[in-house]
């Protein structure tokens, strides 16, 4: 900051809460996180604070919580509150951290490329990192990224104190004005008129943020630079294009490495590269967003249906199909067309306009209307594996995960309300059962009424306390997220965690007491009249699509072998045994197991290398003293050699398997 800037930067400061005149402190009483709670004078610090509690504390301490709201350690305490002390080992320090380390990546780029040469966008903490959005003239790569650390490093060498400064509209104007820094200046006038603004000040550089901080940039002890992308101002494609360099940071270097590795070891997963190598689907610019499935892609999705579809029979679900594209009344009625029009596609026909379908439910509504239903049938549980289309910007398509058409595993269960909370009990158990075999471990989460919603109030009341008991009762653990839920009800969402223990969510119950008054759904009740029934919506891969392509990445390509597209691979020693593989072969075809023969006149070694490098479960070599005792020599993917074992033998093996989904 020049010397004329930071003159008028320190003379225009609002600073909270200091003493008006030279009068004794009053006592404050602060009660603490644990129920603790402990007079102080008037004034005290929250890093005074943390310091009296115990001195490691008063290192540890970045900040605090006064009555919910974030403030920085050097934050004074003017009246009785309640008080959290921040650190490191919370989601709230992590927050900070990476909130501090994006600052000092946004002062390392005014030095190293000129302060008026950089103009800076926002730079907010985003899942294991950060990012910075600048305008700059230089186009930056990944090899500029190196330079740019060793400047960091020198920021944090420096241990620049950080400093919050409130100051009024017009004084955060004429600061960012002085700098022609047009993207601060509009920030500043989108702001409402009675927000609080504030600039954090380290060493020459300052800039607009909310907050709040650590205490001194010395505090940054790892962090790492990892990418440089494109990205529109606030997103939007009609303003100019900025560059957004992304990083991460972690509280030591074992932490960060070890998130580098797994990052390293994400590329490696990486569904759309192994979808290519194991030709599982494929993906044209005919069709964009929308994926092929190959033969071997084909196989691990029928699979996966089949798997699910036994489980709902044996539950009492009852499968139905609706059409891809259905009569604009229809989506008005629903309440998609006012909620969810600009995620649609739309034909017009005979004079009509159509819509292709986003959700499955409109057309579960009028098959449940097609019959007139008594209260003895209910509850009636509906399932569709529909294939859905949904409007996804170009920018954010993403392999499987983020597409234009996928199949949703559908339900709808139409239920009393008295019925509701023992069939989201048995939804929630069947969800778990499926995750189960897959190895995923899962978090829960209460989805809210979400401002864009329908209905009223006293009804969304109602189905969020539904939920509410259901999870109080079960005693899992789950945390709220207020606003996300759907424009129709409240949900429970499944948050899985991966190999790689990431969180992808999928699984979803929904309770909706909307659409069936849109639908003027009824049943029969003991009474002889009619009744409303309530609407539970579930799905548990949720996208098939997006599914495969986590679980590709769960299982880096190898999948467990009841969903493996090849079971068994046959590499006969030489062309002299193809008649006794071929002979093996149809033994296993015969008896429902996937094989495929290598006859390639290829050396033995290669074709066995080739298997491990397709992660077929089971690579089994024949030559003639297999030929002789009717078996075949057993190599397991990831295993080796598992010696000789007869046909008829191994066949057993691998359908005991196949059937416990082991």
């Amino acid at each position: 900051m020049s010397q004329e800037n930071k003159q008028k930067f320190e003379n225009n400061t609002v600073s909270p809460g200091n003493p008006q005149s030279e009068v004794p402190a009053a006592l404050i009483k602060v009660r603490l996180q644990g129920g603790d709670i402990r007079s102080y004078n008037q004034g005290i610090t929250v890093g005074e604070v943390a310091s009296s509690i115990s001195t490691s504390l008063g290192k540890q301490a970045i900040g605090g919580i006064v009555n919910g709201r974030h403030v920085d350690l050097s934050e004074k305490l003017e009246q009785s509150c309640e008080l959290i002390i921040v650190t490191l080992d919370s989601e709230q320090g992590i927050y900070r951290y990476r909130h501090s380390t994006a600052h000092v990546l946004a002062q390392a780029l005014k030095r190293l490329y000129g302060a008026d040469q950089v103009k800076l966008g926002i730079g907010p903490v985003i899942e294991d990192g950060f990012y910075y959005d600048v305008d700059l003239e230089q186009s930056l790569s990944i090899s500029d990224l190196e330079a740019i650390e060793r400047e960091m490093n020198r920021i944090i060498q420096e241990n620049l104190p950080i400093h919050r400064k409130v100051v009024s509209r017009a004084q955060a104007l004429e600061l960012f004005e002085a700098v022609q820094d047009p993207y601060k200046l509009e920030l500043i006038r989108d702001l409402p008129e009675d927000a609080e603004l504030s600039i954090y000040e380290q060493g020459e550089f300052f800039d607009l943020c909310r907050g709040p901080h650590l205490p001194s940039t010395g505090r940054i002890k790892a962090f790492k630079l990892l990418n440089v992308a494109g990205a529109y101002w606030r997103g939007n494609s009609d303003n100019k294009m900025m560059q957004r360099i992304y990083g991460t940071a972690f509280p030591n270097k074992a932490q960060l490495e070890q998130h580098l590795h797994l990052l390293e070891e994400a590329k490696k997963r990486d569904h759309r590269k192994l979808g290519k190598e194991l030709e599982l689907f494929m993906f044209s610019e005919e069709a964009p967003g929308m994926p092929f499935y190959l033969p071997k892609g084909m196989t691990v999705r029928t699979e996966l249906e089949q798997f699910s579809r036994e489980l709902q029979l044996q539950e009492g679900y009852q499968e139905v199909r609706t059409p891809l594209m259905m009569n604009n009344r229809l989506w008005e009625q629903s309440g998609h067309w006012e909620h969810y029009k600009d995620n649609m596609y739309f034909a017009d026909v005979d004079d009509a306009t159509f819509a292709l379908k986003p959700m499955n439910c409109p057309g579960h509504m009028l098959i449940f209307k097609n019959t007139l239903h008594s209260y003895r049938e209910l509850p009636i549980r509906m399932m569709e594996f529909g294939q859905v289309h949904r409007h996804e910007y170009s920018g954010a398509l993403n392999g499987m995960m983020r597409v234009r058409t996928f199949c949703q595993d559908d339900a709808h269960l139409y239920v009393m309300p008295e019925q509701i909370e023992e069939e989201i009990n048995r939804a929630i158990s069947l969800i778990g059962r499926m995750y189960d075999i897959f190895g995923f471990d899962y978090k829960i989460e209460l989805s809210t009424r979400p401002e864009d919603s329908m209905g009223s109030e006293e009804l969304w009341d109602q189905a969020e306390q539904a939920l509410r008991s259901v999870l109080d009762a079960r005693g899992v653990e789950y945390r709220i997220n207020e606003g996300d839920g759907a424009f129709y009800g409240p949900k429970i969402d499944f948050h899985i965690l991966d190999a790689l223990k990431r969180s992808w969510q999928c699984g979803t119950i929904q309770l909706d007491f909307q659409m069936p008054e849109k639908f003027d759904l009824t049943y029969i009740g003991e009474d002889s009249l009619r009744h409303r029934p309530v609407v539970i919506h579930r799905a548990i891969y949720g996208s098939i699509d997006r599914f495969i392509g986590i679980l590709t990445e769960h299982y880096a390509g190898a999948f467990p072998l009841w969903l493996a597209p090849v079971q068994v691979k046959l590499i006969p020693v030489s062309d002299h045994y193809a008649d006794y593989a071929l002979q093996v072969q149809s033994q296993l075809r015969a008896s429902g197991i996937r094989v495929e023969t290598d006859l390639r006149s290829e050396k033995l070694g290669y074709k066995i290398r080739e298997a491990q490098l397709q992660k077929v479960p089971y690579s089994l070599v024949l030559g003639e003293q297999e030929k002789h005792a009717s078996s075949v020599s057993v190599r397991a993917y990831g295993q080796g050699d598992q010696g000789m074992k007869r046909v008829d033998a191994l066949i057993e093996e691998i359908l005991q398997t196949v059937k416990h989904k082991a």
